[in-house]
């Protein structure tokens, strides 16, 4: 089953730096799908069993699976 991973570019990172993220995501098979404006990074989808270097891609400062999140 495919994961959801939420992708947060470092606060300083350009346009040109998110698209290579973006890029270096769909080179190792990722699907990109929400693209975020408050915030600078993506939503992108990896079959299940891919393994993904993005925390340690240059422009990227988090890497988080995606998950329902619940008010109080």
């Amino acid at each position: 089953m495919p994961r959801s991973y939420i992708v947060t570019c470092k606060d300083g990172a350009t346009d040109a730096e998110v698209e290579a993220a973006k890029q270096a995501a769909r080179d190792q098979g990722g699907k990109i799908g929400h693209e975020y404006t408050l915030i600078k990074g993506f939503q992108v989808t990896f079959d299940d069993g891919i393994v993904h270097t993005l925390e340690s891609h240059d422009h990227v400062k988090h890497v988080e699976e995606d998950s329902v999140v619940h008010t109080q």
